[in-house]
């Protein structure tokens, strides 16, 4: 493979091209290269906002959560001691 591309490169200097199809080879590197880096970009921007979303997920559970171990019970509750007595020795 490195021998086909010093054969093209050297046809390149031998026609008067050779300037030309470096620039183009630039050219194509640098879109290979900005292409990863935008789609690395991406990638972590997704991954931080998929963290960013669970994170506001589990803090509204632990919300709820402390919410309900510190809500009060207003229901009236049954005091037994204010109850008539049972009747002694039976029906």
């Amino acid at each position: 493979m490195a021998t086909l591309v010093l054969i093209l490169l050297l046809l390149a200097a031998a026609f008067g091209v050779l300037g030309a199809v470096l620039k183009i080879a630039l050219v194509l590197v640098l879109a290979f290269v900005l292409a990863v880096v935008v789609a690395a970009w991406a990638g972590v921007w997704w991954l931080r906002s998929r963290f960013r979303a669970v994170e506001r997920e589990l803090l509204r559970r632990a919300r709820e959560e402390e919410r309900r171990r510190n809500a009060v019970d207003i229901r009236r509750v049954r005091n037994e001691a204010e109850d008539d007595p049972p009747a002694l020795g039976g029906s």
